[in-house]
This record gives C-alpha cells, sequence and structure tokens, in this order.
C-alpha cells in the first residue's frame, strides 16, 4: 500500500484505532524539533500548542491593529474640532499647518487652491499652479503616496523641498477637485508607495469642507 491509501484508510475508518487502541501508544514520532522520539499523543498536543501560538500571536497583531485604528481615528477627531475656530481662510491653512505636526507629527504641508475666491487677498495658497497638476488632481481617486511629487510639489516647501523623501498628495473636492494639501517628510518610509490611504482620503475630506466655507463662487 502506498502513503495515500495508508492515509485515506485510516480517515475511512476510524474505528480502526478502537480495535487497535494499543497501537497507538506503541507509535513513536521524530520530535518536530530534533533529538528524541515522542509519542503520537506527545505529538499531537506539541501541534496544538504550536497552532494555539500562532492562533495568539494573530489575535495580538488583530489587537494592534485594532488599538492603531482608534488612535488615528481620535487624532482625526481632535483634528477636526481646530477646523471650527478659525475665522479666515489664512487662520484655517495655518492652523491645518500647525495641528498636523502637532496631532500627527506631519513635519510639512502645503496647500494649493484653484478654484474659487478666497476671503482675503494674497494667499500663497492661490498661487498659480500648472494646468497638469489641475489635470494629475482630477485623475486621483484617492490619495497618492510615494518617494516622488510632479509638477513642482517640492518647491512648494521653499528651502526644505530639496530635503523631503516622500509624499502624500490629497486631492480637495467638493463637487469636483478645487485643491490639492500635499503633506511630506524627509523620511523615505514616512509616506511609502503602497500604503493605506483611508485615513488620508478622511483628512482631505475634512479638509475639503473646512476651506470650502472660506471660499465664495467656489464653481
Amino acid at each position: 500500500m502506498t502513503a495515500e491509501e495508508i492515509a485515506s484508510f485510516l480517515k475511512n475508518h476510524p474505528e480502526f484505532f478502537e480495535d487497535y487502541a494499543d497501537v497507538l501508544a506503541e507509535i513513536y514520532l521524530p520530535h518536530p524539533h530534533g533529538g528524541r522520539a515522542i509519542s503520537l499523543t506527545e505529538r499531537q498536543i506539541l501541534t496544538l500548542r504550536e497552532k494555539n501560538q500562532l492562533l495568539e500571536s494573530k489575535l495580538r497583531e488583530l489587537i494592534g491593529f485594532g488599538e492603531e485604528n482608534d488612535a488615528i481615528s481620535e487624532k482625526l477627531h481632535r483634528f477636526a474640532l481646530t477646523l471650527f475656530a478659525p475665522r479666515s481662510l489664512d487662520a484655517l491653512t495655518r492652523s491645518i499647518r500647525e495641528n498636523l505636526l502637532e496631532i500627527f507629527a506631519i513635519p510639512h504641508a502645503a496647500l494649493r487652491i484653484w478654484s474659487g475666491q478666497p476671503d482675503q487677498p494674497g494667499l500663497v495658497e492661490f498661487s498659480e499652479v500648472p494646468l497638469e497638476l489641475c489635470s494629475f488632481t482630477d485623475a486621483l481617486a484617492n490619495p497618492k503616496c510615494g518617494l516622488e511629487a510632479p509638477h513642482g510639489i517640492p518647491d512648494w516647501f521653499g528651502e526644505d523641498g530639496p530635503k523631503l523623501r516622500s509624499f502624500a498628495l490629497i486631492p480637495l473636492r467638493a463637487e469636483e477637485s478645487f485643491g490639492l494639501l500635499a503633506l511630506a517628510s524627509e523620511d523615505e518610509q514616512r509616506f511609502y508607495p503602497d500604503m493605506g490611504t483611508l485615513y488620508l482620503k478622511r483628512l482631505g475630506d475634512l479638509v475639503s469642507a473646512a476651506v470650502q466655507t472660506h471660499l465664495s463662487d467656489a464653481n
């Protein structure tokens, strides 16, 4: 008989172990980590223990993810509350940058808006941007993270621009895109290409709604 046939027989005839219970006591297997031979029962216990350790590890991992998500949600809540106080677009953009640093430890943030009229003139956020950037933003279904930023975006950060190594580009939208929020870091791993963007999208939604309250004739 082949090994497969033996395995099939035992699976289909569990009464074999009832009829020949003494056989189980006489079966010894190599220890999975080397050394002495152990009984079939000991081997089963070891297997169950290893499975239990794996499940515990997975559970700890899930708990860790849950705690991390709870922490991010709490930070988003705190950030949202800061968006109500500013009475002008200039004050709002300063608040956004300050609270991104304080709450999320994001060292660099810049904003550009190309649709609607500001509630006060001369804001850097309304500096001219190339049409290619507007089209690029329109095409973003979700925030984009990576090691490079197109269309001169690093220049938005002034003298810090050449030092930046990773970026998160978050479209600002009402019915259509009207601006772009750029986050940046000197750390290449802060905004890596494959990172999740759910919370960045929610951040963009909050900033979009707050900015809209300070614009007139936005459409």
